[in-house]
């Protein structure tokens, strides 16, 4: 049986129409004068703090303490804009995901493993009314490499769980490779779904447990039976 289950949130839960990309560009430019370069940044699975520290070292920006506050600080205030304004939503097969898991009896503690910081985090998934569903997470402000926020996620999900669990009692759910590499290093099981920008076949090279085209083409009880 599955006793965590940890979700990543971009690509996997919701789409936000690239609101927390444009919210980078926006924070780049506000807060330093750099009106270009975040288009080239590979987004997809990658932790917030990692892409910040990146973009610093293309334009020669020391990554301090503070100027990182700094970019948070205006980035947060743009998200909260463009997730308000955006044209996403909460991917097919999420809601019913839920409700196969709530008829469970032995209903797992499910939490989140984002790259998102977690005031983000809650920002987007907040605005599609899911925020509260989740008891617990690993976010970028736990750790800027997305293995060790893993390690973080499955700590509190024990923690909440209220015992040890064995990691094939672990279930990560994300849409990259990078999701898969991060259930790996913690030894967890891994569902790859093809709703962000890799597809089933893509991401089956790299060889999850389970991958589907959407949560809706799985069957939620039998995953977390297995």
């Amino acid at each position: 049986m599955i006793r965590v289950v940890l979700f990543d949130i971009d690509g996997t839960l919701i789409h936000t129409g690239g609101a927390g990309v444009k919210a980078f560009a926006r924070a780049f430019s506000e807060e330093f004068g750099l009106h270009d370069g975040s288009e080239n940044l590979k987004f997809a699975g990658r932790t917030d703090v990692s892409l910040v520290r990146e973009f610093f070292n293309l334009h020669k920006i020391d990554p301090t303490p503070e100027h990182f506050q700094r970019f948070f600080n205006v980035y947060i205030h743009w998200l909260e804009k463009m997730v308000a304004d955006c044209d996403g939503g909460i991917f097919q097969g999420v809601e019913n995901f839920f409700a196969q898991m709530n008829l469970l009896a032995g209903r797992p503690a499910v939490g989140l493993l984002t790259g998102n910081i977690k005031r983000g985090a809650e920002i987007k998934l907040r605005h599609f009314g899911i925020w509260d569903r989740f008891a617990f997470g690993g976010f970028a402000d736990d750790h800027e490499e997305r293995d060790h926020i893993a390690a973080v996620a499955r700590q509190r999900g024990e923690k909440h769980f209220g015992k040890p669990v064995r990691n094939d009692e672990v279930l990560v759910i994300g849409d990259t490779p990078l999701d898969v590499r991060c259930a790996r290093a913690i030894g967890a099981k891994v569902l790859a779904v093809a709703t962000g920008s890799y597809t089933v076949a893509q991401l089956r090279e790299y060889q999850p447990d389970w991958a589907a085209e959407d949560l809706a083409a799985v069957d939620a009880t039998q995953i977390l039976s297995d």
